[in-house]
């Protein structure tokens, strides 16, 4: 159990100064975590619900990664440490372990475990402008800026990036080959829905990781970003999507279908968010993931509890507009977290429908190892609730091999046209790239200054 130790009251440019420091020395520790609500930078987002500011886990006093049988020893790991905050990721390809006829062939540009859970030696949770620190004594040398808050300000980005050659396995010409296969698996009845997904890869990329996770919450904030190290593995997450939170004896889902531009003309943004709203093939594609998300908690709900509390509603971004849906249930008795994850991940809106049918074709139609994109990080708390992201909008960095991955992607139906889908996924991907100081030529995917 992580005693309590510290219960602090900080002004606001304390708590900024506080995630700066955090931030900066995250590659001290061999796991450490981040998890933030971008609270400062968003409007309240009634329907997000989201308790803390940020949350952050540094060092591992226990550690769950077993090489195999996670779902018979998950519980037991989260049972011994009650009263502990306990984080977690998990990877999209632990798909094959709840669907033993999927697999994972694909290249792993990456190599990110595939799940590990911790009990951070130190936890720091920041509501409103309270701190409260968890941990043992020994560990409260990490602290010093309680006493002696000061700001220290980052190194300018340093990057080979701006170097080296951006490597995209998927030609303008081959995804529409692929896209052709999955339309004809639509029409055909295999599927309705999937999520199309290619790799955009940098070799030889030395970072800051610190710098760059800072860059992008202030040019695109979003409530479940996170700074994730596990060893070696980095991810710097601005995801803007909930898998799944748990509320005592309740679940809540929340899956993005749908996205529109922002505009600094007020005339032109209310548009924007007009289109959206009124789309049919936005809300198609948005309604199929909630009938998948229904039916996945239905396995573990009570009776006639679940329920559809928002449908199609449009929440505004700084830099987009997003159309959320949000699915309760109540849990039924007994139902303990491996029953949880094995009846609703991977999440659907990153999948498709029917999703087992959708995961073996994206297992054929990509080209890489989607590893912790797609997958979850998150937080169980000491008193068993749990709130977990969607492993969107990310890097995903390899310091051993310098190797960083930026993965983009898009939902395909019926109605999806190849070049808008194709151009989607270059716009996702140069989004991210931009905060490196990286343009990308979207023809001939080549770096340049």
């Amino acid at each position: 159990m992580n005693n309590f130790i510290l219960k602090k009251h900080i002004s606001a440019d304390e708590k900024s100064i506080l995630k700066t420091e955090l931030i900066s020395n995250a590659k001290k520790h061999d796991y450490f975590i981040l998890l933030d609500s971008c609270s400062d930078a968003l409007s309240p987002q009634i329907g997000i619900n989201i308790k803390y500011d940020f949350i952050a886990g540094l060092g591992a006093s226990k550690i769950f990664n077993p090489t195999n049988n996670f779902f018979s020893l998950v519980d037991k790991f989260i049972d011994d440490n009650k009263g502990s905050w306990i984080f977690a990721h998990l990877n999209y390809d632990l798909k094959n372990t709840i669907e033993p006829i999927l697999k994972s062939e694909n290249n792993d540009f990456i190599e990110f475990p595939e799940y590990t859970l911790f009990c951070a030696e130190t936890t720091l949770v920041i509501i409103d402008n309270t701190c409260f620190v968890y941990g043992c004594e020994t560990h409260l040398s990490h602290f010093s800026f309680f006493s002696n808050l000061k700001f220290e300000i980052a190194n300018s980005i340093k990057s080979s990036v701006q170097n080296r050659k951006l490597l995209n396995s998927i030609s303008r010409e081959e995804y529409n080959a692929q896209f052709n296969k999955i339309i004809s698996h639509i029409l055909h009845g295999d599927i309705y829905e999937t999520n199309y997904c290619i790799p955009f890869v940098i070799n030889d990329a030395d970072i800051d990781v610190a710098n760059l996770f800072e860059r992008m919450t202030d040019k695109s904030p979003a409530p479940f970003s996170t700074l994730y190290k596990n060893q070696n593995h980095w991810l710097l997450c601005s995801s803007p999507e909930r898998y799944l939170c748990k509320q005592n004896n309740k679940l809540f889902s929340q899956p993005i279908k749908g996205t529109a531009p922002r505009f600094t003309d007020p005339i032109l943004d209310e548009q924007s968010k007009q289109n959206l709203a009124s789309s049919e093939k936005e809300k198609a594609e948005n309604v199929m993931i909630v009938d998948l998300v229904r039916n996945d908690l239905s396995k573990i709900a009570k009776r006639n509890s679940v329920k559809v509390d928002e449908l199609f509603c449009v929440y505004a971004f700084p830099q987009v507009f997003q159309m959320i849906s949000t699915i309760s249930a109540t849990i039924k008795e007994d139902v303990k977290f491996s029953d949880i994850i094995k009846a609703t991940f991977p999440m659907g809106s990153m999948t498709g429908a029917p999703k087992i049918s959708a995961m073996q074709i994206i297992e054929k139609a990509e080209q890489f190892k989607r590893g912790i994109f797609s997958g979850t990080v998150g937080y169980i708390s000491p008193e068993g609730d749990f709130d977990f992201n969607v492993v969107i909008r990310s890097i995903i960095y390899n310091a051993s091999t310098n190797t960083l991955l930026i993965p983009a992607g898009s939902a395909i139906t019926s109605g999806s046209n190849a070049n808008q889908e194709y151009n989607e996924c270059i716009l996702k991907a140069s989004s991210n790239l931009k905060h490196l100081g990286v343009i990308m030529d979207h023809e001939t995917f080549q770096v340049t200054k």
